[in-house]
């Protein structure tokens, strides 16, 4: 099984789940603006809430994946009010036929002074027993 992580952050918190998510799966957090080269079955698609709806780079990257290269795309991400993007990426990606798990990790991130200090060591610990449980479930 082979997984990819991308992340989208205008924060850095995002970057942060990226990172730990990666760390678990073995493999490197790279932003949206590196294409996926090789076959990913699985990309861990990072990403959040800005203006209510997902950065346009966000949208663009889900548009331009190659679904000979992503099998599937499993979202997480941080947002300081809003809760999961899922919708939003699924909707995109069912334009270009890649499918998006049920399975997604969200936590609150800092913005503005709100959610001071999110995500926290407890969600980065959270975020790695998701990337470990999406390994497992996906062997």
């Amino acid at each position: 099984m082979s997984f990819a992580v991308r992340y989208f952050t205008q924060t850095g918190n995002t970057k942060k789940l990226a990172q730990a998510i990666a760390e678990e799966l073995g493999v490197e957090a790279l932003p949206i603006s590196k294409p996926i080269d090789e076959k990913a079955d699985v990309l861990l698609l990072g990403n959040s809430y800005y203006a209510f709806s997902i950065a346009p780079e966000v949208r663009d990257f889900v548009a331009s994946l190659n679904k000979d290269k992503v099998g599937k795309i499993v979202n997480f991400g941080t947002a300081a009010m809003m809760k999961s993007t899922f919708k939003k990426v699924r909707a995109v990606a069912n334009t270009v036929g890649i499918p998006v798990l049920d399975k997604e990790f969200h936590c609150k991130g800092e913005f503005k002074g709100m959610n001071k200090g999110r995500p926290n060591a407890d969600d980065i610990m959270a975020a790695r027993e998701f990337a470990r449980n999406i390994k497992k479930e996906m062997a």
